[in-house]
């Protein structure tokens, strides 16, 4: 994420809501990269990569896959610049104007829904996916909101779900940068999480010198 100023928060300093620094960033920038507040398109594809290989290719192709807080759809084009065949993309945004720039991508076997995650994943189910991505969407969460979303996700596929965080176990110098709206997470805290609802748990943080940490939680091998 950049360091974005001029978000609103609340008392203790963080995003009123999850959403609001993106609706604000959508405001300013415009719909497309700039508004899913990624410091940079290398940095963003590389954690793309890292979800992706966690995940597995022979995992991924012939199935439906959820990308929760798609943003512009760049997740989607990213497994296409890769050959990746999936049976069917579904990207979920809460900014209508993303997921607007989504759509104009023109990406086949993809389409685009605009909902609030936190409000309706508990209907996730309907779409019938074996696997769910989420990537950044959780930067702006407190840890135990997204905790609930990665929970009623993991139930709601039949594969499983590969998530990423910004990790409280980075190098001293990327501890000490400002991450604007974003928030760091315990990464020991998550792992406990993850292992609680499966045994069946990858996990990496040797990217992006331990800034950014991945989780894989399957429901089978």
């Amino acid at each position: 994420m950049n360091d974005q100023s001029g978000h609103s928060s609340g008392e203790d300093g963080k995003p009123a809501d999850s959403l609001t620094p993106y609706r604000e960033a959508s405001r300013r920038l415009g719909a497309g990269f700039s508004a899913t507040l990624w410091a940079s398109p290398r940095t963003q594809a590389l954690r793309f990569d890292v979800l992706i290989d966690l995940i597995g290719v022979d995992r991924i192709e012939g199935r439906t896959l959820l990308d929760l807080g798609c943003g512009d759809g760049a997740l989607a084009a990213r497994l296409q610049q890769r050959s990746v065949q999936l049976s069917r993309y579904i990207g979920i945004d809460g900014i209508f104007a993303q997921v607007e720039a989504a759509q104009r991508r023109g990406l086949e076997r993809a389409s685009f829904v605009c909902e609030d995650l936190q409000e309706t994943a508990g209907g996730l189910g309907r779409f019938g996916a074996e696997l769910a991505v989420i990537s950044g969407t959780l930067n702006t969460m407190a840890q135990s909101e997204a905790q609930a979303l990665v929970q009623q996700t993991f139930e709601a596929v039949s594969g499983a779900i590969c998530f990423n965080f910004l990790s409280d176990r980075a190098v001293p110098e990327r501890l000490e940068a400002d991450l604007g709206p974003a928030i760091r997470h315990d990464v020991v805290g998550w792992l406990d999480f993850a292992l609680a609802l499966s045994p069946l748990v990858s996990f990496r943080q040797d990217h992006l010198e331990g800034h950014d940490a991945a989780i894989l939680i399957c429901h089978r091998t």
